[in-house]
């Protein structure tokens, strides 16, 4: 009898050749609380990061860390204390962050929302609804960077920007943070005075977190049901929940490609007004809106033959965004959901759309978490314009569980009007106590999307159906996963995104972590495997692929690698060409296998590395394929960030080889101001761009922008012609009542 490759390694991990340790199940832990201490009425905290006020000392620390990584349940060997104090506008937060070599921090990023993985930080979470579903991400590192993010519908949902302010202050002692959240910022319920509270420190030359609640590995900093208590908030001031943001834009464009050679000139101007009509709800009103200063997409080259998703990073749409989340974030890349808000203001080219207006309501009534979206489009470009309307609802039950449902309609203007509508019900059932401190969860999903008639009218002809289920078990040491959908033929959600229609895919997968006890270089290895069974609805083989992760190892110094082998066994139920003039015919069958390496070195180091190679076979021949980025830190605030991938493919019908480049320049001047620049360049679409990105936050809510964007077109007979290029300058300024 032939083993399995992954469950040898299993085996050999089981026999001792791999000696790992298992975290102990702790019982549940007492949970902590620490307490706000009100401030006099004419008390004052100056934010400059140095808690050199006596206020501060009222306060009793939270404090005694405890390490998630690397030595699981000890106590962390970097103390550090958070104080919490209010008056009736704000919260305020006193970080002190010991450091026994306070001159070894790492904190090269300042630029808003950049991702840390390679420095010091500090990070909290508030969940101030106690609903243990949502709340409030914020963090912080040695440079003065402020991150955010809303979490909720099992979205970390980063693009938000809530209005705070914080200053960080370094010394022989570490470093230290004074940070302040208007109460206006925030939706909570005014008659409780107990929320959710936690917070987790790394120190990144030891790659250590160490975390005040929730220190079990299967738990963390972004389960709230694992978080202490923060009380004693009362009697504190959300104004009237109402901002008003007005912009002012000045833009000139020119498209060569097109024959228009002349700068068209353009201004105009808009508002976003948002209003709490309740403690937790809070409504969005814009005019004439405008998306001038989103960043560029990252190109993708697509050698799938199923459409690519591009995250969305539209302001308007990203605020509020968890509560219009549906169904599991398991299931692969075929994607099934009923709202993507991409398809609302952007053609399917990508290109902006204008928007009369729009208005949401997003928030919490009660145990019910609520999502209403309503916009229209104008006519632009020959394109018709067309009314979006959305409508989320989740109640919420337990801890951790909700049943839901959501409802879509599209109606087009003018006289040939085709109204869509896509409506479905939602499950979680969830609990992190299984077995002691165990996550196990289930969901399940129905969708029916109605389909307009061949005519045009609005009389649907029937449609068609989604569903699916998913369990898992998603644990350090295991983590168990399956699920199954089904997708109609007919279903196509008007507002949402579907990649393939008329399939039934099932996937189960199970991955193994151990710990190597008492390694000073090994962390953690991995060994998964996993099986993706897509058929028709005749129950016919369309696509079985079984991946095998024969190792992934995680160094303590938090460089990695891991290697996957795969089998992949296709039928194709359409014609697919993935490249020009060559064409794989209907009903063709194959079978390859691919080997796939990726390492990466650790993200703290000032030159950071990423590889990943790829080779074996691809439809009727083979495919190899490497990725390669390289990040170079010189110095906080001056990032270089270059990748290049390169696909070379051989079939029986032909040869082809696709190749994409980028290029990125940040000049993080300070936390307020930043230049960012983007080229990037796709041998498919043969188009450079270039985008630079100008911000600069005059206070947290109000900022400027200068954008330019310039693409050229990669042309055999004369090189790098311009296709068209913008300029773009935009102010923005918040005004709280």
């Amino acid at each position: 009898m032939r083993l399995h490759p992954a469950l040898m390694l299993l085996a050999l991990a089981g026999a001792g050749l791999f000696p790992v340790c298992v975290d102990a199940q702790p019982s549940a832990p007492t949970r902590r609380s620490v307490t706000a201490v009100r401030l006099p009425d004419d008390a004052r905290i100056v934010l400059d990061g140095r808690l050199d006020e006596e206020l501060w000392e009222t306060a009793v620390p939270a404090g005694d860390f405890v390490q998630v990584d690397p030595s699981n349940g000890a106590p962390a060997t970097e103390p550090t204390e958070v104080r919490i104090v209010y008056n009736r506008h704000a919260l305020y937060l006193g970080v002190m962050c010991f450091d026994s070599e306070p001159d070894k921090w790492l904190g090269y990023q300042r630029r808003r929302d950049e991702f840390l993985q390679s420095d010091d930080r500090f990070m909290w979470t508030i969940d101030t609804f106690l609903d243990a579903q949502s709340g409030y991400f914020f963090e912080m590192n040695p440079s003065g960077l402020m991150g955010d993010s809303l979490m909720g519908g099992g979205i970390d949902n980063r693009q938000w920007d809530g209005i705070w302010n914080a200053r960080v202050h370094r010394g022989d002692f570490g470093w230290s943070i004074e940070i302040e959240i208007p109460f206006r910022s925030l939706n909570f319920d005014p008659n409780s005075d107990q929320w959710g509270i936690n917070f987790q420190r790394t120190v990144r030359r030891k790659n250590e977190d160490s975390i005040w609640m929730g220190w079990a590995r299967n738990q963390g900093l972004r389960r709230m049901t694992n978080a202490g208590l923060l009380t004693g908030i009362r009697n504190v001031s959300q104004g009237l929940g109402l901002d008003v943001k007005p912009y002012a834009l000045a833009m000139g464009e020119s498209f060569p490609g097109r024959g228009q050679s002349s700068f068209a000139r353009n201004t105009q101007a808009g508002v976003d007004v948002f209003y709490s009509p309740t403690s937790g709800l809070r409504s969005v009103l814009t005019v004439n809106t405008d998306f001038a200063q989103t960043e560029v997409d990252q190109r993708q080259v697509n050698l799938t033959r199923f459409s690519l998703f591009f995250p969305e990073k539209r302001d308007f749409f990203l605020d509020g965004a968890p509560y219009f989340a549906f169904g599991s974030p398991l299931g692969g890349d075929l994607i099934v959901n009923p709202f993507f808000s991409r398809r609302i203001g952007l053609t399917p080219a990508g290109t902006p759309q204008r928007i009369d207006y729009g208005g949401k309501l997003t928030g919490q009534l009660g145990r019910q978490d609520v999502g209403f979206l309503h916009v229209r489009t104008g006519e632009d470009q020959g394109i018709v314009g067309e009314e979006f309307t959305v409508g989320r609802v989740r109640r919420r039950m337990l801890a951790q569980s909700y049943i839901g449902g959501i409802y879509t309609r599209r109606d087009p203007h003018g006289d040939d009007r085709t109204t869509r509508q896509t409506a479905g019900l939602d499950f979680r059932l969830a609990t992190s106590r299984f077995r002691g401190n165990q996550n196990l969860e289930a969901t399940g999903y129905f969708l029916h999307a109605d389909t307009p008639s061949p005519q045009g009218g609005s009389a649907p002809t029937g449609g068609g159906n989604s569903f699916g289920v998913t369990a898992a078990m998603p644990n350090d040491l295991w983590n168990i996963q399956m699920a199954s959908r089904q997708v109609d033929a007919q279903f196509d959600p008007a507002i949402g995104f579907v990649t393939r229609r008329g399939y039934r895919r099932h996937q189960p997968s199970v991955e193994y972590g151990p710990r190597p006890r008492g390694s000073k270089v090994v962390r953690r290895y991995a060994f998964s495997t996993g099986l993706d069974l897509q058929t028709d609805l005749r129950n016919d083989l369309l696509y079985r692929g079984i991946d095998v992760k024969l190792l992934d190892v995680q160094f303590q110094s938090q460089d990695s690698f891991n290697v996957t082998v795969s089998n992949r066994r296709e039928r194709l139920d359409a014609p697919f060409t993935p490249s020009r003039g060559i064409t794989l015919p209907l009903g063709a069958e194959y079978e390859n296998t691919v080997a796939t390496l990726r390492a990466q070195t650790a993200s703290r180091r000032v030159i950071a590395l990423s590889t990943t190679l790829e080779t074996g076979g691809f439809y009727s021949g083979d495919k190899r394929s490497a990725a390669i980025s390289l990040t170079l830190r010189a110095r906080p605030g001056l990032i270089v960030y270059a990748s290049t991938e390169v696909n070379r493919v051989e079939l029986k019908e032909g040869a082809f080889t696709t190749r994409l480049y980028r290029l990125v320049g940040e000049t993080q001047f300070s936390p307020w101001i930043a230049l960012v620049n983007n080229f990037q360049y796709d041998s498919v679409s043969a188009v450079l761009g270039w985008q630079s990105r100008f911000r600069w936050i005059l206070r947290p809510g109000s900022d400027v922008y200068v954008v330019y964007t310039h693409n050229w077109l990669d042309d055999p007979l004369s090189r790098f012609t311009t296709l068209d290029r913008r300029i773009a300058s935009k102010v923005l300024y918040t005004h709280r009542f």
